[in-house]
């Protein structure tokens, strides 16, 4: 719905041109804004309802015209204007077509983003989309779809941030389909064919710092693959909420996240249960460490695996002596039953900590 506070300026702003007192009635008779002192009145309440009723395209009451504002062939508003002159009257009808195309270019952008809404959640038939995509002045282009979780933070502002940062008035569109996340349908026509990746990482990236920064709300952005048709944007979607999902579980520390780029965790999320859990008993048998649980070690060992297995660099980056890190390790060891040292142990444990890390976050959905 058009806001009131909207169409209250548009009258301010009409009343400082022309020097003509207006008020806006809703359909049902009743005031919606008021730039003079109309809306006192009480013997103009009844005539303005009476006329809401009537099949009249406006009337004359005193010094008061009234006219329909209509769009699309229903009455919207009602815009009565103090007359005291031939000029006022030129003055109302143009007053009347500004506010009938404040109202339509409203609706048309109400209309554009329920028509994306419903594209995302695949409810549009192709042939309906071809129609409408015309209607609409949508044309098919090269777009990716951005998801940012707002973690239930200030929704609403998010959007508007995001709004300022694309192009609306090309072929990007801002939306939101629930109230913790905010989608962005981008125009990327103009990357290009190289490293498109990076360019993609680089806005999803901007989207991030953008938010923390101006509004200080922390999000997480995924983004799917690039699409050339409109119908295919849904595809995009799914998988941009599939890579904050995946990313949520295995990958909490980045972000941004992109669904080209999942990795092994895509593997994992789409492992059944069963499988799971005899992976599991088959690397630590019936107890799971409780040594992963520990902040130190698990430090320790990720740092290890970042460095590729390089004890010296890992030393050197954790600020202890070589020999220290040598004794840590083969605590861990003991304590895993893995030597984290070789290529095949470090590799099974890092599987086995993203399994257990999809096996904890299915059983807190299922609670």
């Amino acid at each position: 719905m058009l806001t009131n506070q909207k169409l209250q300026n548009a009258l301010e702003e009409i009343r400082q041109i022309c020097n003509m007192e207006t008020a806006l009635y809703g359909s049902d008779g009743k005031l919606t804004a008021d730039a003079g002192d109309m809306g006192a009145n009480r013997e103009l309440s009844p005539v303005v309802e009476e006329f809401a009723e009537s099949l009249a395209d406006s009337q004359t009451f005193q010094k008061f015209h009234l006219y329909r504002v209509v769009v699309e062939g229903e009455t919207e508003y009602i815009l009565v204007c103090r007359v005291t002159g031939e000029e006022d009257m030129i003055y109302a009808k143009m007053a009347v077509c500004q506010i009938r195309n404040l109202v339509m270019g409203f609706v048309e952008q109400f209309d554009r983003n329920h028509f994306i809404q419903n594209i995302l959640l695949g409810n549009v038939l192709m042939a309906d989309l071809v129609i409408k995509a015309k209607k609409y002045h949508i044309a098919d282009c090269q777009r990716v779809v951005f998801v940012i979780d707002t973690g239930n933070k200030n929704n609403d502002l998010a959007m508007e941030l995001v709004k300022n940062l694309s192009d609306l008035r090309s072929k990007d569109f801002v939306t939101s389909l629930d109230q913790h996340s905010v989608v962005l349908v981008k125009d990327i026509s103009y990357i290009g064919q190289e490293e498109p990746e990076t360019k993609l990482q680089q806005i999803a990236s901007s989207l991030s710092d953008s938010l923390h920064m101006e509004a200080m709300i922390k999000v997480r952005v995924g983004y799917g693959n690039p699409v050339k048709r409109l119908a295919d944007i849904a595809q995009s979607y799914q998988e941009a909420r599939l890579a904050l999902e995946v990313g949520r579980i295995f990958y909490a520390e980045y972000d941004t996240i992109s669904y080209g780029r999942l990795g092994i965790g895509r593997l994992i999320y789409q492992l059944p249960m069963s499988l799971c859990e005899m992976f599991i008993k088959e690397v630590f048998g019936d107890e799971i460490p409780d040594i992963l649980e520990d902040e130190e070690a698990m430090s320790t060992i990720n740092k290890f695996l970042e460095n590729n297995l390089n004890i010296s660099e890992t030393a050197r980056q954790m600020y202890v002596h070589r020999n220290t890190l040598v004794y840590r390790l083969e605590r861990i060891q003991k304590a895993i039953g893995l030597d984290i040292r070789t290529f095949d142990d470090a590799m099974i444990f890092k599987i086995a900590v993203m399994v257990i890390a999809h096996m904890k976050d299915s059983k807190r959905g299922a609670m």
